[in-house]
């Protein structure tokens, strides 16, 4: 039984769904994205809901995964994606230096990582706590 598969989706404002023969099109404020339907599992749109409905028990795990790829569009186009990584270690840092990523790891050299077209960083630095 797949609980996740079972939850609707609330569509909230600004989104639209479009759902075709083997993907559902989600358009909001931040672009377009469209998700593949796995093999007998449907979708349903009923008002400003979004329901992922299965043909047999035995699709109970694609249920969920068709439902949460679904989710996970409708906040893509909304909320935008982000990854937040800690760089822990003694002398270990990272800085943005204009289109690309500059880190140092303990090695003889930074280590410089371009960053792709429409992707965003920041680099933040946390208050250490010095223990005596």
């Amino acid at each position: 039984m797949s609980r996740i598969g079972k939850k609707a989706i609330t569509l909230p404002r600004g989104v639209t769904i479009t759902i075709h023969e083997r993907n559902v099109e989600v358009k909001g404020p931040k672009g377009t994205l469209k998700t593949p339907i796995p093999e007998g599992i449907s979708f349903k749109l009923e008002g400003k809901e979004l329901h992922a409905e299965r043909i047999s028990d035995d699709l109970a795990a694609l249920h969920g995964l068709a439902r949460a790829l679904a989710n996970n569009a409708i906040v893509g186009v909304t909320e935008g994606f982000s990854r937040q990584m800690d760089v822990v270690g003694v002398g270990y840092k990272a800085d943005v230096q204009g289109k690309r990523i500059v880190f140092s790891l303990g090695y003889s050299h930074p280590i410089e990582f371009p960053l792709p077209e429409g992707v965003e960083a920041k680099a933040e630095r946390l208050a250490t706590k010095s223990s005596i």
